[in-house]
């Protein structure tokens, strides 16, 4: 058996729909954020340190040639012919529509890229971006719009100085759908004063929007963010693995199978991480959370909600 015969995931996703393995490609075109750059404040959130999520961007002279440098790597690893432009770093629609129309327009150029997959905030696509999306749509291509919620709580939000509150993230959504744009919210587990329950309210409300993916990320402290202060004075105590894998296992359960997982877990460099250490164990989380869901008898899908939307 293997993740994927508990869990629909993206890969086996896209094979599906084009026949064939279709790879992501991290793009980093050199964004800011409205949360770093004074729009919405400086300094970002508490726990971000941007190489902690992406940990594969680097900087290089154009979206050209970092999709020939992964392509390269992928062919090595899988031998996947076909692949999405992700553009991965910061906020990738934080900009003139013009210029992101260019940096897209680049990607969508290689032969062999047949989408984008878009990450942003939920604060950050207005309708000319979203217009802009559906026309790579309706040409043909695979369009993901990735929204960065991380919790749908206002009070975690605010806590981590996130910068916006859910209303923008329903809201987003709305309009992304109305142009028939495929959603995949990001959310992160363990974050501060959250326990499982929270995960599992999140889970529910963005399910309840119709979102086509989801993002799993577990909560890393890093070096030079406000969390790793947090987390050296004691006031931030991150899960442990278990714990982690046990509330991945519950909100898979109760996501309807046709709801993609682009990821389950996240890694961050090991020259960053200040805790927790089993944030740089990739393969033994998936593992782990395959593990769980095969001693359970259960897959994605398997259990319906039955969270009350109690906590505020």
């Amino acid at each position: 058996m293997a993740l994927s015969d508990y869990v629909t995931t993206l890969g086996q996703a896209l094979l599906a729909r084009h026949g064939e393995r279709v790879h992501k490609l991290a793009i980093n075109a050199g964004f800011t954020c409205p949360n770093r750059d004074g729009s919405k404040g400086r300094g970002g959130c508490t726990f971000c340190n941007n190489a902690s999520f992406s940990p594969n961007a680097r900087r290089e002279p154009g979206v050209a040639e970092q999709i020939e440098a992964g392509r390269r790597v992928i062919a090595k690893r899988t031998g996947a012919k076909k692949f999405l432009a992700y553009f991965q770093a910061y906020t990738n629609t934080y900009d003139d529509p013009a210029r992101l129309k260019a940096l897209y327009d680049e990607a969508l150029a290689e032969p062999d890229v047949i989408g984008l997959s878009i990450g942003t905030r939920p604060d950050c696509v207005p309708p000319a971006v979203l217009r802009l999306l559906a026309d790579y749509r309706e040409q043909g291509h695979e369009v993901w719009l990735e929204l960065g919620l991380q919790s749908s709580f206002d009070r975690t939000l605010e806590r981590v100085n996130r910068g916006h509150g859910f209303g923008e993230f329903r809201q987003a959504v709305k309009d992304a759908h109305a142009l028939g744009l495929q959603v995949c919210t990001h959310l992160i587990v363990g974050l501060p004063g959250e326990e499982a329950s929270h995960n599992l309210i999140s889970l529910e409300r963005v399910l309840a929007l119709g979102v086509e993916g989801l993002k799993l990320h577990p909560l890393h402290v890093v070096k030079g963010t406000m969390l790793a202060n947090e987390w050296r004075r004691g006031e931030y105590h991150p899960w442990a693995m278990e714990k982690y894998i046990a509330t991945v296992a519950d909100m898979v359960e109760q996501t309807p199978p046709g709801v993609i997982y682009h990821r389950l877990t996240g890694t961050a460099e090991e020259a960053i991480l200040l805790a927790p250490a089993w944030c740089n164990w990739k393969w033994r989380v998936l593992n782990g959370i395959e593990d769980e869901l095969a001693r359970r008898g259960s897959r994605q899908g398997q259990r319906g909600s039955n969270i009350t939307q109690s906590l505020r």
